[in-house]
């Protein structure tokens, strides 16, 4: 799957960039990140092409809730619905539009 440059979540420009460092509260590294202020997804650059799919979904998922109004959100329940998301776009060979 292609990771698109743009993405809209319920009429918002989600801008989505690969970072070369996204660091944690802990000091580690962040595979993915979704800043709703900014409407920005980014994903860590370090990650093979199929984890930065799948990343990228996992974030869309989080802007998804966001956009739906669901703020106070569960990690597993992001995980979850993200796996079987990414799982649905790839195995039915989803296309991103580019730009």
């Amino acid at each position: 799957m292609k990771i698109p440059s743009e993405i809209k979540v319920a009429g918002i420009n989600y801008q989505v960039s690969i970072a070369d460092h996204l660091p944690s509260e802990d000091a580690g590294y962040k595979w993915g990140e979704c800043n709703y202020q900014d409407a920005e997804i980014r994903i860590w650059n370090e990650l093979s092409d199929q984890k930065k799919d799948q990343t990228f979904v996992h974030e869309l998922t989080h802007a998804i809730f966001h956009e739906a109004g669901i703020d106070d959100q569960d990690e597993d329940q992001i995980n979850r619905v993200g796996m079987v998301l990414y799982q649905v776009l790839r195995d039915n060979a989803f296309h991103y539009p580019t730009k």
